[in-house]
């Protein structure tokens, strides 16, 4: 059990929760104590690290997504059929987060927990801006940009556009042998293995922002009570409408669609679902969904081959249902305003993010500070997500592969 990484993360926040308040001085903030300097050093570093990898790994893997679809092109129907699955699924998904947002958003029935905080300068959002002309207007500015440029100023928008017509041109004029496809591929195994050691050292580093951040609110614990139960109703809000797009919408389409009962559909897709749950990656559970598909669903190897790989990577209905809602949920808690326009414009760019996420245990964090930089939120805050993202990320990834399940069950049924 001590090896789990999410029971390592769980203690490591409760210590840095304890010992801030245990043995924490407020003074600490204006004179400076030993201690305390150290763990702003260790969350300066893991800070820095996350930072580091967020412009390589979104430009890399949205390259390596697109090309991965590149088949849609030679093979035209299942290609289509696949692709417009995938964008109704996540859009219905957006669309429950979006509800959610509007009418339920159950964390404003407390106070936000730290109204003054530093905006990003990366933020791709004006506030100023009170007409989807003028949002359009500063977003495209951002998004026709040097690459180069971009990867360095960290614009976070410029990298999804470069990234998107690169992998494009890609597909359109290299042969579907070129070495290129293979070096981007070999490139983000790289960086995927360099984000699996930070990952390693989240426990490290939630203990060190925790314990900072229990230390800025610990004198108020008004506010302290406020942020746990807001982070309680933000993960229940996460949970309830990720098994709803489970247990309803997902069951729904391959009733509908293909006269598969849900009890049927789930007893024949519960082994790569609970590998899934368990092991938080779509890309380890790949094997079995791909068993579990031709052996028990009866699907084409021709369709399943095609589908669920790809499915892996470019599907991910829970992925940005979490990213949005929790963007939204973020901004509040830091005091920062957002209009109707700017909502929107963040569950547009969480479907964008959640393209390409590496199919590994909390790679969504990647696409999460994406969102987060959009909007303005300081990246510290990653860490209140990151005590709630393991336990949650179990149930999203479950939510994915059946997502990708019932979609070659719906390709399979459309190309008969």
């Amino acid at each position: 059990m001590l090896n789990n990484l999410t029971i390592q993360t769980i203690i490591a926040a409760s210590f840095g929760i304890g010992l801030a308040l245990l043995f924490g001085n407020p003074d600490w903030l204006e004179a400076r104590n030993p201690l305390y300097d150290c763990i702003l050093l260790l969350k300066s570093v893991f800070l820095s690290s996350l930072r580091m990898l967020i412009a390589p790994l979104i430009f890399f893997s949205l390259i390596n997504g697109i090309t991965g679809i590149g088949n849609t092109i030679r093979l035209k129907r299942l290609g289509g059929v696949t692709i417009s699955y995938y964008l109704v699924t996540t859009s219905i998904a957006t669309v429950l987060a979006l509800i959610a947002v509007f009418f339920i958003h159950p964390w404003t029935a407390y106070p936000p927990v730290m109204e003054t905080v530093a905006i990003s300068d990366n933020r791709l959002l004006d506030p100023n801006a009170d007409s989807i002309t003028l949002v359009v207007s500063g977003l495209l500015t951002q998004a026709f940009t040097n690459p180069f440029s971009a990867l360095v100023d960290l614009n976070i928008l410029g990298i999804v556009t470069n990234a998107f017509l690169i992998g494009l041109g890609m597909v359109l004029v290299l042969p579907a042998d070129s070495p290129l496809f293979r070096s981007i591929r070999d490139i983000n195994q790289v960086i995927a293995k360099i984000l699996g050691w930070v990952i390693r050292l989240l426990p490290i580093g939630i203990f060190a922002i925790l314990f900072d951040f229990t230390l800025k609110t610990a004198a108020d614990s008004g506010h302290s009570a406020a942020f746990l139960n807001q982070l309680l109703h933000f993960s229940l809000l996460v949970i309830s409408i990720t098994l709803a797009h489970g247990m309803l919408v997902l069951p729904a389409i391959a009733y509908f669609f293909t006269g598969t009962t849900p009890v049927r559909l789930f007893r024949n897709i519960a082994r790569p679902m609970l590998v899934a749950f368990s092991t938080s990656s779509s890309s380890a559970t790949l094997p079995i969904t791909m068993r579990a598909a031709e052996e028990n669903l009866k699907i084409p190897p021709t369709v399943s081959s095609f589908v669920l790989p790809l499915g892996a990577t470019m599907n991910m209905d829970g992925t940005a249902l979490f990213e949005a809602l929790a963007a939204v949920f973020l901004a509040y808690l830091f005091g920062i305003e957002l209009t109707t326009i700017m909502i929107f414009t963040i569950f547009m760019m969480a479907m964008v993010a959640s393209i390409g996420a590496p199919g590994m245990p909390s790679a969504s964090m990647a696409g999460m500070q994406m969102v987060m930089l959009a909007v303005g939120i300081p990246l510290e805050a990653i860490a209140i997500l990151l005590v709630i993202e393991r336990p949650l990320d179990t149930i999203r990834t479950a939510v994915n592969v059946e997502g990708d399940l019932v979609g070659a069950l719906f390709v399979s049924s459309r190309l008969r």
